[in-house]
């Protein structure tokens, strides 16, 4: 299966602006939860980046593991760094995680790994 890995992107950042024209109120709310989630304090957001890769191949979220790759190359994390906590998914997840990493994390690298 081919991934548009770009277009999945702007396809669920544009989703959100949309959704929050109707339901507003809960948009904002998962953003405040996911801004507050995402602050810097102990763990810092490279880190935080890479844990969220591997819930998301983990979870066999899409959208997730597209989004939060972006992210995390944007953060300063290396394609090392994402693969290695893809593997860490698989270690709990096994082949599910195995196929998304394999697949889609990997469509993902090829194309975010250097707009950063």
């Amino acid at each position: 299966m081919a991934y548009n890995v770009r277009e999945m992107l702007n396809g669920f950042v544009g989703g959100l602006g949309e959704l929050g024209q109707t339901n507003g109120q809960m948009v904002e709310a998962f953003m405040g939860l996911l801004g507050a989630s995402y602050e810097p304090n102990a763990v810092d957001v490279k880190t935080k980046e890479l844990i969220s890769v591997a819930i998301g191949c983990f979870s066999r979220c899409e959208y997730c593991i597209v989004y939060h790759t972006y992210k995390a190359f944007e953060a300063g994390a290396t394609k090392e760094e994402i693969i290695e906590a893809a593997m860490v998914a698989v270690a709990f997840g096994g082949g599910p995680a195995m196929a998304y990493s394999t697949t889609l994390l990997k469509e993902c690298i090829k194309e975010f790994e250097n707009e950063f």
